[in-house]
């Protein structure tokens, strides 16, 4: 069940989804769709998210697939209802899947919780209510707007990074666990990680995903080989050349 699956992201980030699919052995074949022309979607308005993510949906519907996974937590936050009345197929977002690997961690209710994620994501509060639903109360959210831009030129490490990272960290109360409610969040997970030494469980959207999704029944498979196609709304061949990198 579920063969052949579609990814959709603004951009590179939810490659980071792909490869814990693909690590997981879960699908025959991925086909893989980042919004490159209007990355980030983040500062974006709610309507124009769904807009954006109604137009993916389009073009998926040239491909057959059995599910959709939308790996953009912007648009999990606000688009889901909308992709899901206009599908004719499951569409999983990321956003229940993280919640759910919060609470899968079994750590104390009294914990400080850390979810870091776009402007659209945050401002959404769907985090912070599906958390605060589990009994946990510390939570602090916040929306570091460089963190994507950084890497999508690349930058997961070094002075730049640290410096970004001091910026938006600085007066955050040390966390027990962090929510990477950013799918190019977990490219810079180690420097997030390093900056809180290590102290925190980071949660990670497409390890996330990919338990949520075998709990759903699907995969893993063996002997099972993961076909992935790549396509973009602006520069595929940008895109390809990330995901080579990566995965």
């Amino acid at each position: 069940m579920g063969k052949r699956v579609g990814v959709f992201d603004s951009g590179a980030g939810g490659l980071t989804v792909v490869k814990s699919i693909m690590e997981h052995n879960l699908f025959e074949e991925l086909i893989y769709y980042g919004d490159t022309a209007r990355v980030p979607y983040g500062p974006k308005d709610p309507a124009t998210i769904t807009r954006y993510a109604l137009e993916a949906l389009e073009f998926f519907k040239n491909f057959e697939i059995d599910l959709l996974i939308t790996a953009c937590n912007s648009v999990s936050a606000h688009a889901l209802p909308e992709l899901r009345k206009s599908a004719d197929f499951p569409v999983y977002g990321v956003i229940e899947p993280g919640v759910m690997a919060l609470k899968s961690a079994s750590i104390p209710l009294e914990s400080q919780i850390l979810v870091l994620g776009t402007k659209a994501t945050i401002k959404s509060g769907r985090y912070q209510r599906e958390i605060e639903a589990l009994g946990y109360k510390n939570i602090e959210a916040l929306s570091p707007s460089l963190f994507v831009p950084l890497v999508e030129e690349g930058i997961f490490e070094g002075e730049i990074l640290q410096k970004v990272l001091e910026h938006y960290l600085k007066d955050v109360k040390r966390p027990d666990a962090v929510i990477l409610g950013c799918t190019h969040f977990p490219l810079i997970a180690k420097a997030i990680g390093d900056y809180f030494e290590n102290a925190a469980l980071l949660i990670h959207s497409g390890e996330a995903m990919a338990d949520y999704l075998q709990k759903h029944g699907y995969g893993p498979k063996d002997g099972q080989k993961c076909d992935l196609k790549i396509f973009a709304s602006e520069n595929p061949e940008g895109l390809k050349a990330v995901a080579k990198k990566w995965l």
